[in-house]
């Protein structure tokens, strides 16, 4: 047994000796086992399929959605009320334009918003509408329009100051 343990040492002794490169020793750096290291830090690439450029070539005949006001302030609301806006646009681009999608930043807003493609030069609407059932105070809802357009989203904004309706006592401002 002593025998079969001392050899399985020797063996694996030399294993570990041979498989030590000491000539080497003294290159570490640029030239030694830190070269791939270094020049990858030099010139760093990423190599993800899940990337995309992220300077996507402008096309000059994209539409452009054009707002003449891209915000629009309620004011003052009763606690309560619903409330509605129409933001109304201009295709400036040149080829039509079509909205895919139009998504709010709560479900107490809700969009609305026109199907069929804006030719250049035409205008096209997007109604907002405002529940303010459970909220109370100053109130500011995105819009985001996800279209054919270069960038793909825009935005808009409504905002309301919702009353408060005296239940909860006085408001401390």
């Amino acid at each position: 047994m002593k025998r079969n343990l001392f050899s399985a040492f020797l063996f694996s002794s030399a294993l570990l000796l041979g498989a030590c490169n000491n000539e080497k020793a003294g290159e570490v750096g640029a030239t030694g086992m830190n070269a791939a290291a270094n020049e990858a830090a030099a010139n760093p690439v990423v190599d993800n399929p899940n990337v995309t450029n992220e300077t996507a070539a402008p096309n000059p005949n994209a539409p452009v959605m054009t707002f003449a006001v891209a915000e629009h302030d309620f004011g003052d609301i009763q606690p309560g009320s619903v409330v509605k806006h129409t933001f109304e646009f201009t295709n400036t681009g040149k080829s039509p334009l079509l909205i895919e999608n139009a998504t709010a930043s709560c479900g107490c807003t809700t969009p609305n918003w026109t199907k069929e493609p804006i030719a250049p030069g035409a205008k096209g609407t997007i109604d907002v509408q405002f529940d303010s059932h459970g909220k109370m105070g100053i109130q500011n809802k995105e819009v985001a329009i996800q279209a054919n357009t270069q960038p793909n989203i825009t935005k808009v904004v409504i905002k309301a100051n919702v009353l408060s309706d005296g239940a909860a006592g006085p408001v401390r401002q």
